[in-house]
This record gives C-alpha cells, structure tokens and sequence, in this order.
C-alpha cells in the first residue's frame, strides 16, 4: 500500500512539474516541441494499453485493430498534452 501511495505521490508531483513547462523542450541541448514528445507519450501509452486488453479478453472485439489502435494514441496524446502543455 505504501508503494502505491508513493507512487501516486511521485506521479502527482510530475505532472504540476511538468506542467509549468514550455511547448519547446529543452533535451541535452536539443529543443523538441512538445507534440513530438507526446506523440511518443500516445505511442508507450498505447504499448501499455494493449496488453490490458488482452488479458481482458477485449482484443479479439478489437476490429479495425490498427484504426483503434491509433485514435488510442491519439486521445492519449491530446490527453497529456492537455495535462502538461496546456496555458489556460
């Protein structure tokens, strides 16, 4: 239980710390704009999801597997965009 509140607690504080972050990354000297970093969030996010459904049974139900899969990355994308780059 206490690995699972520091867990949360390390992930709560990542996201109010990357929230203050500008669109333009600065990574080793390099600047990325912030879509690419979360096209590659939507990517690994997806890579996680996948396996979930499978052990639900779910991805059979899965039809046009690679247009799901993709709208998948997608939302998660816009998701941690909305999350860490977003200046409302």
């Amino acid at each position: 239980m206490r690995l699972r509140r520091d867990t949360l607690t390390v992930c709560t504080t990542s996201a109010v710390v990357i929230a203050g972050c500008d669109p333009v990354l600065n990574i080793a000297g390099a600047n990325f704009p912030a879509w690419l970093v979360c096209a590659l969030a939507g990517a690994f996010g997806t890579a996680l999801v996948r396996p979930v459904l499978v052990a639900m049974g779910i991805e059979p139900y899965v039809w046009p597997a690679a247009l799901v899969y993709l709208s998948l990355a997608i939302v998660i994308a816009c998701v941690v965009y909305l999350i860490c780059f977003n200046r409302i």
